[in-house]
């Protein structure tokens, strides 16, 4: 199955929006807002920043696998 690396990121601080490519060796733990700085971190039981506040879950979820 092929998974979707791109995914839109909405900050839940200022509402802003950015599709970003999601790396597929690793977990992204940390985002920094481009509009308000805010650095956010994914919420509890969520392996990345992607699977909390991204459009499309991370590689290693879409595939079914652990995530790191």
């Amino acid at each position: 199955m092929e998974s979707t690396l791109t995914s839109e990121i909405s900050c839940p601080n200022c509402g802003f929006k950015k599709v970003e490519e999601m790396p597929t060796d690793s977990c992204q733990f940390f985002y920094e807002c481009e509009n308000c700085k805010k650095v956010l971190r994914p919420y509890e039981g969520d392996c990345c920043v992607y699977c909390s506040y991204g459009s499309i879950k991370c590689p290693s979820i879409q595939q079914k696998e652990n995530c790191c």
